[in-house]
C-alpha cells in the first residue's frame, strides 16, 4: 500500500489539518479495499489530529499517519476481531431512532463542513480532540483569545444551522 505524500504547507495549520489521501492497497481483494478506503476515509482525519495532538504539526505527523494505515494493511488479513466485536456489540436502536441520529449525523456534517476552516479546526480540537484552549492556541500559534472566540462563533453557528434543521445539540 502506498499513500500519496502531502501537497499542503504544513506551517499553515489548515493545511496541515488534511492528511494524505491513500493511493493504492495493492495486497487487498477488490471487496477488501473497498472497505480499507472507507476505514481509511472514516478516520484517517481524527488519528492525523489525534497524533498532531501529541507529536505536533509536520512531516512526522504525516509519517504516523500513513505508517497506521500501512501497518493495518498489511494485518488486515489475519483480524480475528469478530470474537472482540461480538462480544462489546449492544444493542441497535429501533428503526425510528436509529434514522433520526443518521439526519442528525448527516446534518451535522453538512454544517460542519460549511464552517469557515479556521472555526472548524479549532472546534474539531477542542470539542472532538479535547484539547483546552490553551493546547488548541499553542498547537495553532494563536492567542488563546482567538480560540475561545472561534470556538464561540462556530458553536453558535453550528446551532443556528441546525436548528434550521430541527436538530437539537447538547451544547
Amino acid at each position: 500500500m502506498q499513500i500519496a505524500p502531502a501537497s499542503s504547507d504544513a506551517s499553515h495549520p489548515s493545511a496541515a489539518g488534511t492528511p494524505p489521501p491513500l493511493q493504492s492497497t495493492s495486497q487487498l481483494s477488490p471487496d477488501d479495499e473497498a472497505l480499507f478506503r472507507q476505514l481509511v476515509r472514516s478516520h484517517q482525519g481524527r488519528l492525523y489530529r489525534f497524533i498532531v495532538k501529541h507529536i505536533g504539526w509536520g512531516s512526522d505527523a504525516e509519517d504516523l499517519t500513513q505508517q497506521a494505515f500501512v501497518e493495518a494493511a498489511r494485518s488486515y488479513a489475519t483480524f480475528e476481531g469478530d470474537d472482540v466485536l461480538s462480544e462489546t456489540s449492544c444493542a441497535r436502536p429501533d428503526p425510528f431512532e436509529q434514522l433520526s441520529l443518521s439526519e442528525s449525523v448527516r446534518a451535522l456534517e453538512k454544517a460542519l463542513a460549511e464552517l469557515a476552516p479556521d472555526m472548524r479546526d479549532v472546534l474539531l480540537l477542542v470539542a472532538l480532540d479535547e484539547l483546552s484552549y490553551e493546547e488548541a492556541a499553542v498547537m495553532l500559534s494563536i492567542p488563546v483569545g482567538t480560540v475561545r472566540s472561534r470556538v464561540s462563533r462556530a458553536r453558535s453557528s453550528l446551532r443556528k444551522r441546525l436548528s434550521a434543521e430541527k436538530v437539537e445539540l447538547g451544547f
